[in-house]
């Protein structure tokens, strides 16, 4: 079969799509060809039928291995922050926090629509999901073998028929070498300029036997990856947002030396004696003896703060990490044995380790008591007087530096081993596997948290000293009580039966139709087991959580698919696809698919694509025990009105109990699409495509601002004291309301310009999002995050990465942008020491240069050097107030600020 150079790029363009950033390579080897040539039959992510490469209707991005190494990226995690249609995915940075929920997931995002409705594969297949339990559901990145990736195939039309209905924002394959022969050794440094976060890799890959010589191949791939920790005060950027004076409300009263708290009695007595603090008499109940120093650097005097005019604030953005220290080893191994010319066996494994440690800010203590007569400042003053209110007691709010901040290890651990046939015969290409994939969480407390009762007791013995240095008999007793202790195990395993065929079914005046049927079981289990310990409630900072003891859950999947190509005329090619799901307890949807492309001539191409989908809720959606947890601040109409509508009495993060819902169906979702692809000469090639995306039954909780908003409605729901003040909130996983999103995606490529300077080609790939908002109850109005941070994030109008590339001879080099444009902020955090809202802001857009070059330096080793963030800038501010990290957004920006990095490569072939 021979194609003209122009067809063959249209071609292209059907799997391309809309092309990423980072892409291009392959396009340019194609055009550098002196001659077309036959190409082999291969399958595209988002169907089943082998066919000449790219002639697939679908929108199709490719990221290939050479612009990943491009660009200086190493894991699976920052090769997705690239990609335009990835909004709000879950990162490490994101991660830092002092709560528990999914900790060290990584996760992608596409179209901004929730982790759950996004699919990631490992070469065409499963794996098993992040096995702690949460409101999200999918692949842990840090297992993906970042080293061992060919290229990476995102397919943005949603739904998919061949690889599961719950994908419905997109499928992202990440697909690995097939066969290696050789030896070939990596080894890449990072570097930050203000120190922190530097990073080293190692690879080893090596490989043996030709399929066609030797009727094997085997080879395997080995990274080993170190992350330091970032810490705020290796960040000038941290003081130049101004926190504390910005965001007062997001500090925190418990502070070293420790805040006191009395009672009205006791401070009115106080004030009757004479005592004066920072030579004033007390206005306040929380009182600190150091003010007006405060004992910094992060305990600081801030009298509009929490703490007050006679107490000390805690800036925990002084006193923290912004990015963690990580482990990260890989290992990928897969042998083929040629059984005879149509036929195959093979084997895949994949091992892998992500270690990090998360470093939140130092120990907090809350409810501890002291008598006063131990502190020498009150004791000459009979707090226990019945004047004083009889009792001599004082409650502390410590910062317990002495305790080391508070370190968690988390583990994610994964295993997956693939053993399939695959081949051809008369005119049958075939492919069966089996798959077993295990992911195991462990969540170690390690330093930082200490035995509630044992530290208690010290404090009220006075051993143990709040108000500045211990003895070594307290520090001893502190190192004594440090739990190190695996608090949490998570594992979750999926095993599937999966085959496709396909066989031409017919003639038409394109030429052969296709037909592919295929089929998969699958079974899920999850088994999560908190420790004695944290049950048991004694560790300080880490309580034990309502409703949390051991689960397991598990459940049966099976699936069936067919697929219909049918290339009507030599212009027009229809695509038919359908899936049948069926979840055990749930039920089953079928979940039909159609595409069409239209070719008028060899440099145009149209194409448009209709389907349903299905999600079915998580085992954890159905069946997890009762969390209590906390809304964001807000004000309660009921109670405000008998305050005169204080926010400072009337708001507050009112208790929520947060259950599951054996009874949840199914969400369901509508998606179509419609683009074109042009090719108007050899060196330029665009791409415009509109996608729409409808969710309805929207598996989810009711939202804090409705339910607060419609107290009426919503009454049973909230739960009063006989002074009709809150006591807690309950918020049940239900279906409710809808989503709807929709935008444009737009590359142009161009390439492939000759100058007496050398060659030069640049891509641009966006983003731009129409409309994306949410409907919180059937029937309810729409609430749009679009260009607005809502509830939990934002999704930006337009974001792009831009990559413009030079070589000559053995040198090359790149400037690449990405760029994600400003929004409306949060703007509706309460600050509850003085009842205001606060100051509205809009976050400014991000932009992000790097530069890298390269030289071959011989035949078998390349060297490349690169600037990252070539500019230094730093996250734009933001009083988002849903995130541990405070003062930006840490979802998509990148605290680590420039960096230089290195890396070579040496092959033995």
């Amino acid at each position: 079969m021979r194609t003209t150079m122009m067809t063959r790029a249209v071609r292209l363009a059907l799997s391309v799509g809309a092309v990423s950033g980072l892409i291009g390579n392959a396009m340019a080897q194609d055009v550098a060809a002196a001659a077309p040539a036959p190409m082999a039959r291969v399958e595209i992510t988002g169907s089943a039928i082998k066919r000449i490469e790219s002639e697939t209707a679908l929108p199709v991005q490719v990221i290939t291995r050479e612009e990943i190494d491009k660009v200086g990226v190493t894991t699976a995690t920052e090769i997705l922050a690239r990609l335009s249609a990835n909004v709000g995915g879950l990162t490490d940075g994101a991660s830092i926090t002092d709560g528990k929920d999914q900790r060290g997931f990584n996760s992608a995002n596409l179209r901004g629509i929730g982790t759950s409705s996004t699919l990631v594969l490992l070469n065409g297949r499963r794996m098993a999901n992040f096995a702690s339990p949460g409101d999200d559901t999918g692949v842990d990145l840090n297992n993906i073998p970042a080293a061992a990736i060919a290229r990476v195939e995102v397919l943005l039309d949603g739904a998919s028929a061949l690889y599961g209905t719950d994908a419905i924002g997109g499928v992202i394959n990440f697909i690995t070498r097939k066969d290696f022969q050789g030896v070939e050794l990596n080894a890449y440094g990072l570097k930050t300029k203000e120190g922190g976060a530097g990073k080293r890799t190692a690879t080893i890959t090596a490989g043996h036997g030709d399929l066609v010589k030797d009727g094997f191949n085997v080879f395997a791939v080995v990274d080993f990856q170190r992350t330091d920790a970032l810490s705020t005060s290796q960040r000038s950027f941290i003081d130049d947002l101004h926190i504390a004076e910005r965001l007062p409300h997001l500090l925190s009263g418990f502070t070293a030396p420790a805040n006191i708290r009395l009672t009205s009695d006791q401070r009115d007595y106080l004030n009757d004696h004479g005592f004066l603090l920072n030579g004033k008499p007390l206005t306040n109940r929380t009182i600190n003896l150091s003010i007006p120093t405060c004992s910094g650097p992060a305990n600081i005097y801030l009298p509009a703060g929490t703490g007050g005019v006679d107490g000390c604030t805690y800036n925990y953005m002084g006193d923290t990490e912004l990015y963690p220290k990580s482990e990260k080893a890989n290992f990928l191994s897969r042998g083929v044995l040629q059984i005879n010319p149509e036929n195959q066996l093979y084997a895949e494994i994949a091992l892998s380790r992500a270690k990090t440690w998360y470093a939140a800010s130092t120990a907090r203590v809350n409810g501890a008591t002291i008598d006063a007569s131990k502190i020498p400042a009150l004791a000459p003053y009979a707090l226990g007087a019945e004047e004083a209110g009889g009792d001599s007691e004082v409650s502390l709010r410590i910062r317990l530096t002495e305790a080391g901040r508070r370190t968690s290890e988390l583990t994610s651990a994964s295993q997956r081993f693939v053993l399939g046939w695959t081949g051809s015969h008369n005119g049958w290409d075939y492919d069966v596997g089996l798959n077993h994939s295990v992911n195991v969480i462990r969540d170690r407390d390690t330093h930082g948290y200490l035995l509630k009762d044992k530290l208690f007791d010290g404090i009220a013995s006075g051993l143990i000293n709040p108000f500045g240095p211990s003895s070594q008999a307290g520090r001893d007793l502190i190192d004594s009580i440090q739990v190190n202790d695996e608090v949490r195990h998570a594992r979750g395993t999926m095993d599937s039966l999966d085959f496709k065929l396909s066989h031409a079914v017919g003639e038409l005046a394109g030429g052969d139709a296709m037909l592919a049927v295929g089929g998969e079981v699958r079974r899920e289990k999850t088994d999560y087991n908190p420790s004695a310990l944290l049950m048991s409630d004694n560790i300080n900072n880490d309580p034990a959580p309502d409703g949390g003891q051991a689960t397991s859950y598990a459940r049966n999947i099976k699936a069936v698919f067919g697929e219909l190509l049918l290339p009507l005329t030599k212009q027009i090619e229809a695509q038919i696809s359908a899936r049948y799901d069926h979840y055990q307890v749930i039920g089953g949807a079928a979940s039909p698919k159609v595409g069409l492309s239209y070719m008028p001539t060899k440099t145009m191409l149209f194409r448009a694509s209709a389907g349903r989908g299905f999600r079915a809720p998580s085992m954890t959606d159905l069946y997890r025990p009762m969390q209590v947890s906390a809304m964001a601040v807000l004000p309660d109409p009921v109670y405000c009105a008998t305050v005169d509508n204080n926010y400072a009495d009337c708001a507050e993060a009112w208790e929520t109990h947060r259950h599951s819902n054996a009874n949840l169906k199914p969400e369901r979702s509508r998606q179509f699409s419609a683009g074109m692809v042009l090719q108007p000469s050899k060196q330029v090639m665009l791409s415009l495509d509109y996608w729409n995306i409808k969710r309805t039954d929207l598996i989810a909780e009711i939202g804090d601002d409705v339910l607060l908003a419609n107290t009426t409605k919503y009454a049973n729901l909230i739960h009063r004291d006989e002074d009709q003040y809150i006591e807690y909130v309950d918020l049940y996983k239900e279906n409710r309301g809808a989503q709807k999103a929709s935008g444009l995606d737009l590359t142009i490529d161009y390439k492939g310009v000759k100058t007496w300077a050398g060659n030069f080609g640049g891509r641009l790939s966006g983003t731009y999002v129409i409309d994306s908002k949410l409907q919180n109850e059937v029937d309810g109005p729409y609430v749009s995050n679009l260009g607005r941070f809502v509830t939990d994030g934002v999704v930006q109008r337009w974001r792009h990465a831009i990559t413009l590339d030079w070589d000559s001879g053995p040198f090359a080099a790149s400037l690449s942008n990405t760029f994600s444009s400003g929004y409306e902020d949060q703007n509706s955090a309460i600050n509850l020491d003085d009842g205001s809202v606060v100051k509205a802001n809009r976050v400014k857009s991000y932009s992000l240069w790097d530069l890298t070059g390269a030289w071959q330096a011989t035949k078998s080793m390349k060297v490349r050097a690169g600037i990252q963030n070539l500019f230094d800038t730093a996250p734009p501010f933001s009083n988002q107030a849903y995130h541990f990290i405070s003062g930006y957004d840490p979802t998509y920006t990148d605290v680590r600020g420039r960096r230089f990095y290195a890396s070579v490569n040496y092959a033995f072939k």
